[in-house]
Formats: structure tokens, C-alpha cells, sequence
């Protein structure tokens, strides 16, 4: 997920370090747009794989980003992202189960929401203020994750991802249009690569 924020700064422990920047993989590729594979290797393979995603997502500025958007058909995400609060949530999802308000419960948030894998456009997406996601971690065992505000979508955006859904696909048509127009507009800014060479 794209979106940034003057959150302080921790020490990021949770994610493994000395990976690889890879470039993103666009919406329209096949693998955007289907359910990912579960992971059930929990092993070294794993390791390197999420150390490359975490490389990827700190090298394009984002706050969140899944395996798919390096063109891996995993069930996995890791994320580095502030709630309404300005506390920093860092971790890693294997096999993400995501839990929303319901009834009473819910409260919808329509702020903006953009993506890495649309790089340079943002429009509002209305999304429940707030999301619990549970899974697994690096050595498979169970982790959750909870909160509200950007990390609240952020959990529900990387979710989605694992399901094969973009922020597109929620949408109205007007939405959708001002969004890729938005992304054409900002397209010489991401170059087919990006963001290898970033910086």
C-alpha cells in the first residue's frame, strides 16, 4: 500500500533485513488478480523472500506490500505502518484472515487509499476505520494484528491482495477512472523497474 506518514521512527526488528529490491509488479498482471497460494513452508526460502519484500516496500516508500506485488504467488505481506495514533505497527502475515467490524460496530473511513502496484495515484475508498487480521508469522506461529486509521486500511489492503482483489476493484466507475488517469499522469515518475534503481 502506498501512503506515507511522519509517524517516528523504531527500529523495524520484527522483519528480516538484507533483502533485495525487487520491481513491482503492475495491476493487469495475472497474478494481481487471483487468490495467492497459502504458504506452508515456513523455512529459509520464506525468509529471503519476505526480506526482498521488505527491501521492495522500504524502496518505494510504501507502508505495506504482498508478495504478489513482486510477482510471488504467496499468502504473505509485511507491513511498517502508523495507526490514528501515530503508534508504528511492524510485522509480518502468513496466510492473512482479516475480521471487520459489523452492526453497531462499524464505522466506515473514506479517505484516500493508492497502491505501489498503481504508483502515483490516490482517490477515496471508503474502508471500516478499523481491521483485525490473524495469521501466521515467519516460523508459523499464529500472530494478530489490530487497529485503526491508516493501519486499519492497510491490513485490509494487503489482505485483499492475498485474495486476488486490488483497492480498484472496490471502486465506483468514476472512482476507477479518476484513478487510472491519475496513474497515467504520474507514469513517467515509475518507469517498467521501479523501484530498482530508486534514489
Amino acid at each position: 500500500m502506498s501512503e506515507q506518514s511522519d509517524a517516528p521512527s523504531t527500529p523495524s526488528s520484527a522483519l528480516p533485513e538484507g533483502g533485495t529490491v525487487r520491481p513491482i509488479t503492475r495491476w493487469g498482471e495475472p497474478v494481481m488478480h487471483r487468490t495467492q497460494e497459502p504458504v506452508t513452508a515456513f523455512d529459509d526460502e520464506l525468509r529471503a523472500l519476505v526480506a526482498d519484500m521488505v527491501a521492495t516496500m522500504y524502496a518505494a516508500d510504501g507502508v505495506g506490500l504482498a508478495a504478489c506485488q513482486i510477482g510471488v504467488d504467496r499468502s504473505v505481506f509485511v507491513f511498517d505502518c502508523p495507526d490514528d495514533q501515530g503508534v508504528r505497527h511492524v510485522g509480518v502475515v502468513c496466510n492473512p484472515e482479516l475480521f471487520l467490524p459489523e452492526g453497531r460496530d462499524r464505522r466506515l473511513d473514506d479517505g484516500e487509499e493508492g497502491c505501489l502496484s498503481l504508483p502515483g495515484a490516490f482517490v477515496p475508498c471508503a474502508r471500516p476505520s478499523y481491521a483485525q487480521v490473524e495469521g501466521q508469522d515467519l516460523d508459523g506461529r499464529p500472530v494478530r494484528f489490530a487497529g485503526d486509521g491508516l493501519f486499519a486500511r492497510c491490513l485490509q489492503h494487503e489482505s485483499d491482495h492475498c485474495h486476488g482483489t486490488v483497492f480498484g476493484d472496490r471502486l465506483n466507475k468514476r472512482s476507477r477512472k479518476r484513478l487510472f488517469k491519475e496513474a497515467d499522469g504520474a507514469a513517467e515518475d515509475f518507469p517498467p523497474g521501479w523501484p530498482v534503481g530508486a534514489g
